[in-house]
């Protein structure tokens, strides 16, 4: 549920809409290529037409530019697998956070490092999870993915920098 779908004055709108705090980027990943392990880099620059430059999933302006998942969510899937940990780049997500509630970021605007996204939708598990992660991989990730995101605002982010919705409280 979007806060658009609620009036704004009601109860859960408010709840909804109060101020959170930030989360951090911890782990950043590029695609460079179909089936290719992912670059660990420690920056990346974000553009409205090529979402991350230097990762392979650019489809110009869309709404899956960017991928994000939670390092607290990464914890929940190795749990679910029997595993003490997994390294973020078996996800092939993008972005890895922690701090905050990624699910809070559907349909809204927020900051990554100085660039400007908008949450576009929850981002599901490909079959490739089995594979990746042996099986019951696809069902661990379900519902522990990640978010989608766009590029509205070019701009740079990098390991440390805050996450924050629009109208979040300020680090410090």
């Amino acid at each position: 549920m979007s806060i658009g779908t609620l009036a704004p004055d009601s109860p859960l709108g408010r709840l909804m809409a109060a101020p959170m705090r930030p989360g951090l980027i911890a782990w950043i990943g590029l695609r460079p290529a179909r089936r290719e392990p992912l670059l660990e880099v420690t920056s990346v620059r974000l553009d409205p037409i090529e979402g991350l430059v230097g990762d392979r999933y650019r489809r110009g302006p869309g709404t899956r530019q960017v991928t994000l998942i939670q390092r607290e969510h990464l914890a929940a899937i190795a749990a679910c697998l029997g595993r003490a940990a997994l390294p973020p780049a078996l996800l092939r997500r993008n972005i890895v956070t922690t701090g905050m509630n990624l699910q809070t970021l559907q349909g809204q605007r927020f900051r990554l490092g100085d660039a400007l996204l908008e949450g576009t939708g929850l981002c599901h598990p490909c079959s490739r999870m089995e594979e990746v992660l042996g099986e019951g991989g696809y069902n661990a990730v379900r519902f522990h993915g990640g978010i989608t995101a766009r590029v509205l605002e070019a701009g740079e982010a990098r390991i440390g920098d805050a996450v924050s919705r629009l109208g979040s409280l300020t680090c410090g």
